[in-house]
């Protein structure tokens, strides 16, 4: 079975710092470009962050940039998405996404989901 396993989701103070991993298990991340999204109750999913195969390419929605940083380890099968200075509005549920062709911030172009891990910044 494929699947994509979120994790270092918790509960930090506002100007706080996470760091997310999604690892892949059943198949490699290697020749997969990675989405982060994130989830509000009654809310849609939206483009968080997103990282091309190689890695020479990133993605980061206006609300994240200059606080979010994507990376992988290939070898790993694994991405990172390291989160300072967090605030108030970053909390959701996290959910990584796999998909074997070009990097996209439009969500149904994803192969492979994750269950989504939680983040809550609160004072």
């Amino acid at each position: 079975q494929l699947q994509l396993v979120e994790s270092g989701g918790g509960l930090v103070q506002p100007g706080g710092s996470l760091r997310l991993s999604c690892a892949a298990s059943g198949f490699t991340l290697d020749g997969y470009a990675i989405g982060w999204f994130r989830q509000y109750p009654g809310k849609e999913r939206e483009f968080v962050a997103g990282i091309s195969w190689s890695g020479g390419s990133t993605s980061y929605a206006d609300s994240v940039k200059g606080r979010f940083t994507i990376s992988r380890d290939n070898a790993k099968s694994t991405v990172y998405l390291q989160m300072n200075s967090l605030k108030p509005e970053d909390t959701a549920t996290y959910v990584c996404a796999a998909r074997s062709l070009r990097l996209t911030t439009y969500a149904p172009h994803y192969d492979y989901w994750g269950q989504g891990t939680q983040v809550t910044v609160s004072s």
